[in-house]
This record gives C-alpha cells, structure tokens and sequence, in this order.
C-alpha cells in the first residue's frame, strides 16, 4: 500500500507535470513573473469557469476577504456577521478594518452557518453577512440572500474551500460556489481543491463599479502608475502560481467527481456506526448518493459520538494514517477574538462539534486499499 498523506499534491502533480513545467519554462525566458500573460489568462478561464463577469486575482485568501471588505467601503464599527466554527482568517480580515465581528453558531449537519441564529443578530448596526461555505458545499444562500435583501446587507462569501461546488436554489437555478453574493473570495493554497505551489487567491463579483475599486485595491490603489485614486495593498497573484492554475482547472470537475467518489466509499464503509456520524449535504444526503454535486469535499469530516475523537487522532497516527481536528476551538473563545458579548449557550452546535469532529485523508489519489485500511483503522478503535 502506498504511504497515507492527508493530501498527496505529488501524485496530483504527476498527471499535468509537461504542461505545468513547459508554462513555468517559459515564465523563466520572458521573465513576466507578476502581471503577465499567464495571470490575465487563468483570470479569463476562471471567470468562463464561474460563469461570473469579474475574477480580481491576489495573493493569497485572507487578502481577498480583506479586499472584498475594503471594496464594499464598510466604516470601522460597522457590524459583521459570520460563523464561530470556521478558520480565523474570516473573522481576522474583519477585525484588522476595525469593524466589528459577531458571531453566530453553525448547523450541526452541515458545519455551515445557521440561519435562525443569523437572523437573531442582525441590529441597525450590521452592513453586512460573510457565510462560509464550510469543508466543501454552500451555507444556505437562498435564505442568507433573502435576509440580505430585507435588511440591505451585503453578503461577501467565503469561498476558500468549496470552489466548483454548485448550489441549487429552491427555484432551480444552479450557480457556483461563491458567484451568488455581492463578491465572494476564495484561497488557492496548495491543499485547496484548486490549489497553487504556493500561495493565492481570487475575489469574484458581478458588479462592474465593483469590479473596478477591488483592481485597484489589490494594486496599491492605483490605475495609472504613480496616480493612487483608492487606498490599497499590494496583492497580487505572481505567474508562476496562475500557470499552476491554469494546468489544473480544467481537471477541477474531476477532481471534484474523485473526492466525491472516496467520500461515498467512506460513507459507505461507516454505514451502521452509531458512534460515527457521516458528514450530510444540504440536501440531507450522507455522501453516499452518485448524483449529489453539491458538496466538493475540499474535507470529508466525521463526529465521532462516544468521547474517543482525541484518542482516535493518536491511534490513526499509530497506524501510519494522519487526520485533522478542524477546529479544535472556536472563534469566540479566541484570546485574540473574545468578547463579553458572547455567551457559552449561544453556541451550543459549535462547542460540541470541536470536541466531536476528526477529518481523514481526502484528495484526488486515493485508492480503495487506502480507502478499506482508513476505516477499519476508524470502526475497529471506535466501535472497540
């Protein structure tokens, strides 16, 4: 059996190296390493991907939440809601523009943000809702956009790992991930479905006045050289990392369709566990159905029920096979994020999930001996 990794980008790398070499080659004869050729034409690809009219790339996700924010012209105090069981990018991006950070508890199902505790939150004083699709699939955006619109927020969506999941919505219209609120962003950091050699990421929006401010963010607030017209940063994404890019995302739907295969098989594998609770998807599937395009499984993640999870992460590191505990605490009980605002029993789905939640190895090579030894590793310790 081959070596278990969490993420295998050395296998992945094997099926596009001729055509990632050759376009790095050829970025070290021209020497167009920020700005070139290869970035503008992975932005069109992705735009055409997306089917959104504008893709902004920058240095990394957490600069892209940062920017969508800044583009938006949100004023310090300025209230913004987002989930508490989520990575501390979402809600650091809100606190270094002095705005101000509430969080809300997730849906035990889906990880993602819940909708009646979005709604509790929101004052006079919130401009606007960042959802984070979480692990793979959409937060419930036919209800955020509905809130959104009744109370003129602004919706940014945090897109860093569901990239090529489509959300269906009640009336049937399919889009993707990150393209239905006013801007969405989304990281390309290597263990990402869509991932660089190091690190990027994208802002996307539909709004042409938009569009334009978040160029010129990303560029020191500039459109012509030496003239700053906006406050900005420098972020860009450098070319070497588009043409990355640019190799991979025509593979993306597969790489998507492979995740989605091995969290079937998982799924599967786990049927009749009472102490090993599959991940579900919005529609209320348990990873097992062939249809489901929902979910991309940027992590396929389990809540493990009778107080063995720290034990499991050691056994499975025993046994040769890495794991994840994503996110052991959450955001409200931060140093760095805590407030007197918060109160324990306001989270009671996040507070359970970091004591229940392990992810297992998920990328595009993993086999079906790698798959069978993983769970049986999980079902022999939890069921023992």
């Amino acid at each position: 059996m081959k070596k278990i990794q969490m993420v295998d980008l050395g296998g992945q790398y094997q099926a596009i190296k001729e055509q990632v070499n050759a376009a790095i080659e050829s970025i070290m004869e021209t020497s167009a390493f920020i700005n070139g050729p290869e970035v503008h034409a992975f932005q069109r690809d992705l735009e055409d991907y997306l089917g959104v009219r504008h893709v902004i790339p920058c240095a990394n996700g957490t600069d892209a939440l940062q920017i969508a924010m800044m583009g938006l012209g949100l004023q310090p105090g300025d209230e913004v809601i987002t989930a508490d069981f989520t990575f501390a990018a979402t809600v650091e991006v809100i606190a270094l523009l002095r705005l101000t950070p509430v969080l809300v508890d997730v849906d035990p199902d889906t990880f993602n943000i819940d909708i009646n505790a979005l709604e509790k939150a929101i004052t006079p004083k919130t401009k606007a809702i960042v959802p984070v699709h979480l692990f793979g699939q959409c937060a419930d955006m036919d209800a955020i956009l509905a809130l959104a619109r009744k109370h003129d927020l602004y919706v940014v969506e945090d897109n860093a790992q569901a990239i090529g999941a489509d959300h269906t919505s009640k009336d049937g219209t399919k889009r993707k991930a990150g393209t239905m609120g006013h801007v969405g962003a989304t990281s390309f950091f290597p263990s990402k479905n869509l991932g660089a050699y190091g690190d990027g990421g994208a802002i996307f929006t539909n709004d042409d006045a938009l569009a334009h401010t978040l160029r010129g963010i990303v560029n020191h607030g500039m459109y012509e050289r030496y003239h700053h017209d906006v406050v900005g940063v420098n972020s860009r994404l450098d070319s070497i990392q588009a043409a990355v890019l640019r190799a991979k995302l025509p593979k993306l739907d597969d790489y998507c369709d492979r995740r989605r295969d091995a969290a079937r098989k998982y799924s599967k594998a786990f049927v009749g566990q009472p102490n090993i609770l599959v991940p579900k998807t919005v529609n209320g599937c348990e990873g097992i159905c062939d249809t489901c395009d929902c979910h991309v499984f940027h992590q396929y993640t389990l809540k493990i029920t009778n107080g063995k999870r720290d034990s499991l992460v050691k056994h499975l590191g025993e046994k040769g096979i890495p794991c994840g505990v994503y996110y052991p605490i959450p955001l409200h009980r931060q140093k760095a994020y805590a407030d007197e605002r918060y109160r324990e029993e306001d989270f009671p789905v996040t507070n359970q999930l970091v004591e229940e939640v392990i992810s297992l190895p998920m990328h595009t090579e993993l086999d079906d001996v790698q798959i069978a030894y993983i769970t049986e590793a999980v079902i022999d310790y939890v069921s023992g």
